[in-house]
This record gives C-alpha cells, sequence and structure tokens, in this order.
C-alpha cells in the first residue's frame, strides 16, 4: 500500500502549522475563561430621563441594580416604566458592544491554518 506513514495527507509544516494553531486556540481559549470572569465583574451602567434612572448591568448583561431618582417617581407610573425600559435598553446595548469588543481583541491575530 503506497503512501504508509504520511499521515492523513499533512506533510511536516502542516501538522507544525496545526500544532501552533492548537496552541493559539488554547491561549484564546484561557484568555476567554479570564474574560468571562472580567465581565462577570464589570459595571455598565445605561440611563434615561438624563439620569432620573439608571440601570446598571454586568459585562455579560446580568442584572446588578437599578436606581432611580426621587424625581423620576413624580412622572408617575408610565412615565417611569418608559425610563426603566429604555435605561435598560441602554444598559444592554452597552455591554453587549463591551462584550463584543472584548472577544474581538482576544481573538485578534487568530489564524487557523487551511480555513
Amino acid at each position: 500500500m503506497t503512501g504508509k506513514g504520511q499521515g492523513f495527507g499533512f506533510g511536516l509544516g502542516k501538522m507544525k502549522e496545526l500544532a501552533e494553531a492548537f496552541k493559539k486556540a488554547q491561549q484564546v481559549q484561557e484568555g476567554a475563561k479570564r474574560l468571562q470572569e472580567e465581565l462577570e465583574q464589570m459595571e455598565i451602567q445605561g440611563e434615561s430621563g438624563g439620569g432620573l434612572v439608571k440601570v446598571i448591568v454586568s459585562g455579560n448583561q446580568e442584572p446588578k441594580r437599578v436606581e432611580i431618582s426621587p424625581n423620576a417617581l413624580a412622572e408617575g407610573a408610565e412615565v417611569l416604566s418608559d425610563l426603566i425600559t429604555v435605561a435598560m435598553k441602554d444598559a444592554y446595548n452597552k455591554s453587549t458592544t463591551t462584550m463584543r469588543e472584548r472577544m474581538e481583541e482576544l481573538t485578534s491575530g487568530l489564524e487557523l491554518p487551511g480555513f
């Protein structure tokens, strides 16, 4: 049988590239774990009504707390509800943007051979 000892059609250079890719992937995995811990500790603030309502979430969108100004209470339940919704969306958008940017930083320069 010909081709014995060839492996799976990978030359030695390809094996070295593959080993390098695995090494990089492992570094990214370790970085992702650290990033996840970092995101959990982050506090990202969304607000509405010029600061009448503030919603604080973690870097992975976990709600942490809501701060409502006494002045916001005077606006009534319907307006307050709208203010909270807008502040939640603001916090969520900032949080997802932060997460995406940090993931891009983590994976930049990661080149897998043959892909």
